[in-house]
């Protein structure tokens, strides 16, 4: 398993370590490497952010869980161009960073009930 943290933590925050096979230090992976693929999630089950569910299914010890909706304001999601995290609220809201203006890939909604209860 590899790991990159990033020098800063965007928005003023702290360090923020991203897990798995990333390819870059905008949190792409062997998985989702399109230009658009700058999101990695923080997971309900463990706490760790990792650029999606199969580099989760890779490394982790353990199945992933759903983010439940009445925690749906925890800052689950990082911008992997400016390192800002947002709510899962402000993610599905939006097709772009509402801190750096990046595009996010609209494709990954396909994906949504593995992260998040609907």
């Amino acid at each position: 398993m590899t790991s990159y943290e990033p020098p800063r933590g965007g928005s003023g925050g702290p360090a923020v370590r991203v897990l798995g096979p990333t390819v870059d230090d905008q949190t792409r992976c062997v998985h989702y490497a399109g230009p658009l693929d700058v999101i990695a999630i923080r997971f309900h089950c463990c706490g760790e952010f990792y650029p999606c569910f199969r580099c989760h299914a890779d490394a982790a010890d353990h199945a992933l869980s759903v983010w439940p909706r009445a925690e749906f304001d925890t800052h689950a999601l990082l911008c992997g161009v400016c390192w800002s995290t947002l709510s899962i609220s402000e993610y599905r809201a939006t097709d772009a960073c509402p801190y750096c203006g990046t595009g996010f890939n609209p494709g990954c909604s396909l994906h949504y009930p593995l992260y998040f209860a609907e």
